[in-house]
């Protein structure tokens, strides 16, 4: 069992993760050549959220994720910019994820 600092918490500065997020977007356009991306899988292994920072146990249910449909959330909010919802970051991440995995 691991034994879990509880009052911890990590602060992160926007500032900071906005410059962080600008900096490797940049590496990615200069590591690509184009202005898209392919990837090549759509599904993936997703642990649900009450699970997901759960490290005592291990996830009982996994769930299937799908980049096409994250990214049709993304494309969605670019149409409709009020729309926006905490819960695009997760989506977000979720690409961002499947294009860390592919861009050296």
């Amino acid at each position: 069992m691991i034994v879990l600092m509880t009052e911890w918490q990590l602060h992160v500065p926007l500032a900071e993760l906005r410059r962080s997020i600008d900096l490797l977007m940049d590496h990615v356009e200069a590591a690509t050549d184009g202005d898209t991306i392919r990837l090549d899988q759509d599904y993936f292994w997703s642990i649900p959220q009450d699970a997901l920072y759960d490290v005592n146990h291990t996830p009982a249910d996994l769930t299937l994720g799908q980049l096409s449909w994250s990214w049709e959330h993304l494309t969605d909010l670019l149409a409709d910019p009020d729309r926006a919802i905490g819960y695009h970051l997760v989506w977000l991440s979720e690409v961002l994820r499947a294009i860390g995995q592919k861009v050296d």
